[in-house]
């Protein structure tokens, strides 16, 4: 759709990353680093004084002490982490949940660790996890569940009695949990809460963030409270201006309680399909947006079980 969205001049909605710049103390931390001679070979896991300012943002945001240079890796960005995480703890067989509509790269990367993937659909409006479903997908050959809150795209956020339910799950089988939390500093409507905080959760837990989803660039971590503050206000005004916007022209617009994602009900248009429906409005209105079949393990599958929960509403 991006490609599309060129051709055709359209605004970009669909992209997953800042139309502003990263904050200026962040750029004047790069820039006085190159002037340190700060730019020879890394430690493969991490920079000490990275990993260090990681374990302290941590425990600051979680209360959970971290052992800076045992229990933490650097990756370039959180999709590397992803990977990673799935080569290092999977194997040819295991199998993995997640929760759809996800991440469009958590597919490639547990399918490149040879992982047999197990999806689980979330429904609007409130896209509850359905625990006896979940526990009823769990097997002997289970080895994680992926978990990602906010969740992208639709901005759902799992909530403690989730969180514990699943915890619960993970430690009655014996299975680890995959933790992306990249937005997690953009909670809008609820606590965030690390999965990794619950009881007995923090040894088969593995966290993930993102520098890049904080700043824009990646940054430094000393970034004082303000900032976040100040980030979230931001974003919450931004959501108000779409939210109200798509609601005047005539779409049903699904709660969003964190992260930059809005989704949408596009079928009172009368398009084929979601595809059609974006391909629509980029030639047609001017602007981009990501079709949600695209967050889906089996597309045309799931459209069925969207069908059936119209036809049963």
């Amino acid at each position: 759709m991006s490609m599309l969205a060129i051709t055709y001049g359209a605004i970009n909605l669909g992209a997953g990353f800042p139309n502003f710049d990263g904050p200026k103390f962040v750029k004047e931390a790069a820039i006085q680093a190159i002037r340190d001679g700060n730019n020879q070979n890394a430690r493969g896991f991490g920079v000490p004084d990275l990993n260090i300012a990681i374990a302290e943002r941590f425990k600051k945001d979680t209360g959970l002490i971290v052992d800076p240079d045992k229990e933490i890796t650097v990756t370039t960005g959180c999709t590397e982490a992803i990977a990673a995480t799935a080569l290092g703890f999977i194997n040819p067989g295991d199998e993995v949940i997640l929760f759809a509509p996800f991440y469009d790269s958590y597919g490639a990367t547990l399918s490149m660790a040879g992982a047999i993937i197990k999806s689980i659909t979330l429904h609007p409006p409130d896209f509850v996890v359905p625990i006896d479903e979940l526990k009823s997908t769990i097997s002997k050959n289970t080895r994680a569940i992926l978990i990602n809150t906010p969740l992208n795209p639709t901005g759902k956020m799992f909530t403690r009695e989730e969180l514990d339910s699943v915890a619960s799950l993970c430690i009655e089988n014996d299975v680890l949990v995959f933790s992306d939390e990249v937005y997690h500093k953009l909670a809008f409507d609820m606590e965030h809460i690390s999965i990794a905080t619950l009881p007995g959760m923090f040894e088969r837990t593995v966290t993930m963030n993102s520098l890049g989803k904080l700043f824009g660039v990646e940054a430094a971590l000393g970034a004082p409270d303000s900032y976040y503050v100040e980030l979230k206000r931001d974003y919450i005004a931004k959501r108000a201006i779409l939210v109200e916007g798509l609601k005047a022209v005539g779409f049903k617009v699904f709660p969003s309680n964190g992260a930059f994602f809005v989704l949408v009900d596009h079928t009172p248009f009368g398009h084929e399909n979601d595809v059609a429906f974006c391909e629509y409005l980029i030639k047609e209105i001017g602007v981009a947006a990501i079709p949600c079949s695209a967050f889906y393990l089996n597309p045309e599958e799931d459209e069925g079980e969207r069908m059936k929960e119209r036809i049963r509403k």
